[in-house]
């Protein structure tokens, strides 16, 4: 049997099966966790999933969904940013700063904060790299200085009110023409079929294995389902939300730049074995400085997101639980503490799944130690079924 033939041969049920025993659970557990989640908090709320309630959801977690995705970055390489809230809550108020206090056109101010952002995850990315400080240092001490600095840049005051008709409040407070959205849906649709085919037909060219063609069209109209059942479930209430499309936009370039650039190739490649990733002429540090740099870029942007949707920026913007949350959606979603294993959208599972508990107890008046505690146990769940399969991969 040539290589050609043995290359364009399915997996079958069984290599599927097996896959899944060593490891390879992809992001079936957190849809199953969605789904008993939905369910449970349902059976005992019924407006758990009522239009309006799952519209509030969706808009809760843009902010710090996107933070997640940035973490997802560093992750990827097995290090950790520490500092991702507290940089979304100084960019925030360093965009707050020019556009409500010094006057700017607040696309320019989102514009200079999302480059300080840059500007902090390059700086961390060259003390990480070239100071050789270990990531965990590098970011913690960041944490502690950014918030610092967020502190005395508001002053006495403690607080920047946005303007409730300006350009950046109203970006919480956008939503979605029905057409628009079906639009918007659609072109997403299309673009993760054409995704998957192009990658099946690369892998193909590269004779390595691929999977049946029947799976890319569960895979594609499972998508579709969902997302015009989302679009409904919301267009009953006031619409698909701004908010949503921008963080889903974010989670579809990163997935597509992770997945079929040869920058995410490396990252993968890097966080998998950087030793190995060296030898083969990949520029280890360039990916690391680039990895820090888009993590902060991200926190920077999900502050101004989490800005707009308070209408302010204040001395507790990034602080609070903001970091927890967003490193936990990552891990949870799916993405490895270990390095070389996760997808953007594992920040979009993740990010569903902690909002979708802390949005479910909140109905049910269940007091927020408890849904900590909760959350923690959901964590520690993730963390040892990625180290069960880590184990498992290895035997």
């Amino acid at each position: 049997m040539n290589a050609a033939t043995v290359v364009r041969k399915p997996y079958t049920p069984k290599e599927a099966v097996e896959r899944l025993r060593h490891g390879d659970l992809g992001a079936w557990p957190v849809v199953g966790g969605l789904i008993v989640i939905a369910i449970v908090f349902q059976s005992l709320n019924e407006h758990f999933l009522s239009p309006e309630n799952l519209t509030n959801l969706v808009m809760q977690m843009a902010a710090t969904g996107t933070i997640s995705l940035g973490i997802i970055m560093v992750l990827l390489l097995g290090e950790i940013d520490l500092s991702a809230g507290s940089v979304s809550g100084l960019c925030a108020a360093v965009m707050a700063i020019l556009a409500v206090r010094q006057g700017w056109n607040p696309l320019l101010a989102v514009v200079v904060a999302l480059a300080a952002g840059a500007l902090v995850g390059l700086l961390h990315g060259l003390m990480f790299t070239r100071l050789r400080m270990p990531s965990f240092v590098v970011t913690l001490a960041g944490l502690m200085s950014w918030q610092g600095l967020l502190l005395y840049l508001l002053g006495s005051g403690g607080i920047i009110n946005l303007p409730f008709d300006g350009f950046i409040a109203k970006l919480s407070d956008t939503w979605l023409p029905n057409w628009l959205a079906w639009v918007a849906i659609t072109a997403l649709v299309a673009v993760f079929g054409a995704s998957g085919l192009i990658s099946r037909r690369l892998r193909v060219a590269a004779e390595l294995p691929v999977t049946a063609s029947w799976w890319l069209i569960v895979k594609v109209a499972g998508l579709a389902v969902v997302l015009a059942a989302a679009v409904i479930i919301m267009s009953a209430d006031r619409g698909v939300p701004l908010l949503l499309v921008i963080f889903g936009t974010l989670v579809v370039v990163f997935d597509l730049i992770l997945r079929h650039t040869a920058f995410g190739r490396y990252m993968y490649a890097v966080g998998g074995n950087a030793e190995a990733a060296r030898r083969a002429g990949i520029s280890v540090t360039r990916i690391r400085v680039l990895a820090f740099v888009l993590s902060s870029t991200l926190a920077a942007f999900g502050g101004i997101l989490a800005a707009s949707r308070l209408a302010a920026v204040n001395q507790g913007s990034g602080g609070s639980d903001t970091l927890l949350m967003a490193i936990a959606a990552a891990v949870i979603g799916g993405t490895s503490l270990f390095g070389g294993r996760g997808r953007a959208y594992h920040a979009l599972l993740g990010v569903l799944v902690i909002q979708a508990i802390g949005n479910g107890m909140f109905l049910l008046s269940v007091d927020s130690s408890v849904r900590l505690m909760v959350t923690g146990a959901v964590l520690a769940l993730a963390v040892a079924i990625d180290s069960l399969g880590r184990r498992g991969s290895t035997t």
